[in-house]
């Protein structure tokens, strides 16, 4: 017997309060719920009903298999209608939440599309770089990059992006090329300014092990964008992520050195709080985003 079909029936007979009712609601005999009931508890070797003929009543196992049961029924049912032809129309407001450069290179140019094949959605798009408060904030999702903190909310992997060390062609012409993590420190670094006496180490790889190294040089800023414009001046070496500088290296703006000991690739990640019916407009956002990153070449040649 369909096990769908008796969780079905279990709550249907909770709903109504009696055999009866649910068959009557449903256009079946009496005894074919009583069956339906029989043969679910029979399977799980548990009592969930106890039933008199003036009423039925839960036991302990029931009331705790009752929300289960309602959660499975909703979740299959909006399944069905997400993807059925002629289902539900996503429509509302939908709030998201992204890091500034990566918003804006890889989000930005996505929700004009979006919105054109979802007319009945508008869409709010904050590139900051903090973390924003989801649930106090009132955002839908947030797209974040690298490892997740642990907490309440639910993630998706959107994608994957990579570190790589890069340098202008006419710095690697003057300067040559580092042959090894300990030649860094003989080369001009521009490196991220994350506070007044803090900066960032670039991490890679050698010997399976991930190893951070503090790169140093005459010019470092905190923001990305500028050591970007510095890198492709010439100004010394850049540690970047593939998203932001895949394109000139396609172009040969940029080449990249230090290969052989790349970081392992982290996580483009959508969060959204933890919510048992996600509004169909997110779903949908989230799948786009999704297929998008995952199309062949969209990363460009060596992502």
């Amino acid at each position: 017997m369909d096990r769908l079909k008796q969780f079905e029936t279990f709550a249907a007979v909770v709903a109504r309060g009696s055999l009866s009712a649910a068959a009557l609601a449903e256009g079946v005999a009496p005894a074919m719920i009583g069956r339906r009931l029989d043969a679910l508890e029979e399977r799980l070797g548990v009592k969930l009903l106890l039933r008199t003929t003036r009423k039925i009543s839960l036991t302990f196992e029931g009331s705790a298999f009752l929300e289960d049961c309602q959660r499975i029924i909703h979740d299959v049912q909006s399944a069905e209608d997400s993807v059925s032809a002629g289902g539900v129309k996503a429509s509302g407001h939908l709030r998201v939440s992204a890091p500034s450069g990566f918003g804006r290179r890889h989000v930005a140019p996505l929700i004009p599309l979006f919105t054109g094949m979802h007319g009945d959605v508008t869409v709010t798009l904050d590139l900051n770089d903090r973390t924003v408060d989801l649930v106090n904030e009132g955002y839908d999702c947030a797209v974040r990059l690298g490892e997740l903190p642990d907490s309440s909310l639910v993630s998706l992997l959107l994608g994957e992006t990579r570190r790589v060390c890069i340098a202008a062609p006419q710095y690697l012409a003057k300067h040559g090329r580092p042959e090894s993590l300990e030649d860094l420190s003989r080369f001009d670094c521009l490196a991220f300014s994350a506070g007044a006496n803090q900066q960032r180490g670039w991490t890679f790889q050698r010997d399976g092990k991930v190893v951070s190294i503090r790169a140093t040089g005459t010019m470092s800023c905190s923001d990305g964008a500028v050591l970007h414009e510095w890198c492709l001046a010439g100004r010394g070496l850049a540690w970047r992520s593939w998203w932001e500088v895949g394109d000139d290296v396609a172009a040969g703006r940029l080449l990249t050195v230090l290969d052989e000991f790349a970081a392992p690739a982290v996580g483009i990640h959508a969060v959204f709080p933890q919510r048992r019916h996600l509004p169909l407009r997110v779903r949908l956002f989230l799948d786009f985003l999704k297929n998008t990153y995952g199309t062949e070449g969209y990363w460009g040649v060596g992502a």
